[in-house]
């Protein structure tokens, strides 16, 4: 992988990482597109550029990370069902990355989900994180769960997830950006983990790489976050519902020609 095509994939997850959208997607079309060799770096840089994404998220709410201690006990109860899963469901998650099939039914089986979403989720009496309780808190963590099978999406589990339990659409957007800080630094801390375990050190000029990936998909993050809230705002969640359903139609077509794009 160049660095042409590592700032492309960043691009890639900037835009889609916090957009209901699933960013294994389409970083799965992107590689395709782009016949990059799956190598151990590959892997662990399409899993690294994702701290640059949540490092937006940090600096455009600073001030709501400076928070009491409820804030992030909170943010803890949320993480913790996808963090236990995730360390349980290690293998089959990487089995799954190669379910090119399962990944565009997700996609599509999402997208129907959020063409009616928004007459399904019409209560809303939980504005900020002061309202929210644990046990709210983690019922959002085990909705994170779905988003294990790739296809599914992490923010639009999170965000779907919360619209049910009754956050407001904004509140479930920016719960979920914050949720993305601890679930994205733990997948990223086990990758490296699984990477020194099998010996592989980054050479200097991947590290260049891993920090140019990174600064972009930062930047791109920051403007996607600002979009995306006033597009779900403005039209709610039904754009996203017709995306993702021609995105899995796109993959169902690179199926059937027997294209196998795969992050694994």
């Amino acid at each position: 992988m160049n660095l042409i095509e590592a700032v492309l994939l960043a691009i890639t997850e900037g835009l889609t990482e916090f957009l209901p959208v699933s960013s294994t997607a389409h970083i799965m079309m992107g590689s395709a597109f782009l016949q990059i060799q799956s190598t151990p770096f590959v892997k662990f840089y399409t899993v690294c550029i994702q701290l640059g994404a949540i490092f937006s998220v940090c600096v455009m709410y600073y001030k709501r990370f400076f928070k009491t201690f409820d804030f992030y006990l909170k943010l803890f109860v949320a993480f913790l069902p996808s963090a236990v899963a995730g360390v349980l469901l290690g293998d089959y998650i990487d089995a799954w990355l190669e379910n090119l099939l399962g990944v565009a039914i997700a996609l599509i089986a999402g997208g129907i989900i959020f063409l009616f979403a928004d007459k399904w989720f019409k209560k809303q009496n939980i504005f900020h994180e002061k309202e929210l309780t644990l046990i709210q808190s983690l019922k959002v963590g085990f909705f994170q769960c779905l988003a294990l099978f790739p296809g599914v999406s992490r923010s639009g589990a999170t965000i779907l997830g919360g619209r049910a339990l009754g956050l407001s659409t904004s509140f479930s957007a920016e719960f979920s950006f914050f949720l993305a800080v601890p679930t994205m630094l733990g997948a990223t801390v086990k990758k490296s983990y699984d990477l020194m375990k099998e010996g592989v050190i980054l050479e200097n000029e991947e590290v260049k790489i891993l920090l140019m990936g990174n600064l972009v998909s930062f930047l791109i993050a920051w403007l996607a976050i600002k979009s995306f809230l006033s597009l779900l705002n403005k039209f709610g969640f039904k754009p996203f519902g017709y995306y993702r359903i021609i995105v899995g139609a796109i993959l169902l077509l690179l199926f059937a020609l027997g294209m196998k794009p795969t992050l694994s």
